[in-house]
């Protein structure tokens, strides 16, 4: 995408509940729609947090409702793309909530572009992240360490879409005993998942991974941001 004069409103909240946080999507999805709010990217932690996208395969989830309720975790079907995935504490979330229009719209260059902003970000630690042809996300090697699931709300007052829900980042280690474990990761049995931390050594803050990403994706989308806000 083109550097523009778009502006970027940036906002990272260390701990947000899933509800909050996808209630607070919404009324943005509708004010940039409106022309009132400027395009946004919320970037969180959330608490142990199941999600499950509109492909609606139950069976990936592997606890009972006493084990979740003994773990903690809650679990929300919501109304992105794709299957079952974890949130919870030591993963940045990015809900990127942009405009695009409808002249030329690419909606999986728009997913392309999400992957590019992690696997930039990755380089910078001198680490390979990639593609996998048949599988959204971001890996390295056999592992994914960034899921990505997207929603379209296509505009009532112009023409084109406001995007919502956006990449989970996996930062901190014992990502894959603590919550993954629990599920099958977007449906996929064959391959693993993996973190900064067990790749690098580093274990960054997720305030500090926060402030490195979002330059990347400014970058990527064209777009200028401030300083993120608390």
């Amino acid at each position: 995408m083109s550097t523009t004069d778009r502006v970027l409103d940036a906002h990272y909240y260390p701990m947000i509940g899933y509800a909050e946080a996808w209630d607070l999507q919404k009324k943005r999805v509708r004010e940039i729609d409106e022309g009132k709010q400027d395009e946004t990217i919320l970037l969180v932690q959330h608490p142990p947090t199941y999600t499950i996208g509109s492909q609606r395969h139950p069976e990936h989830l592997l606890l009972s409702e006493e084990q979740l309720a003994e773990r903690g975790i809650e679990v929300f079907q919501i109304d992105r793309g794709g299957d079952i995935t974890y949130h919870g504490p030591g993963q940045l979330v990015g809900y990127p909530l942009m405009y695009l229009d409808s002249v030329g719209l690419d909606l999986h260059a728009y997913l392309r572009d999400l992957e590019q902003v992690i696997i930039d970000w990755l380089e910078t630690y001198g680490i390979q992240g990639g593609r996998k042809e048949e599988y959204t996300g971001v890996w390295v090697g056999e592992e994914k360490i960034a899921a990505i699931g997207v929603k379209f709300n296509k505009c009532r007052h112009r023409r084109g879409f406001v995007t919502s829900h956006g990449f989970a980042l996996n930062l901190h280690a014992g990502l894959a005993e603590s919550g993954f474990a629990g599920i099958i990761p977007c449906g996929i049995q064959q391959y693993g998942v993996t973190s900064l931390a067990e790749l690098s050594g580093r274990e960054l803050t997720l305030r500090q991974a926060a402030d490195e990403v979002l330059p990347h994706f400014c970058r990527i989308f064209g777009v200028t941001a401030g300083r993120l806000q608390d």
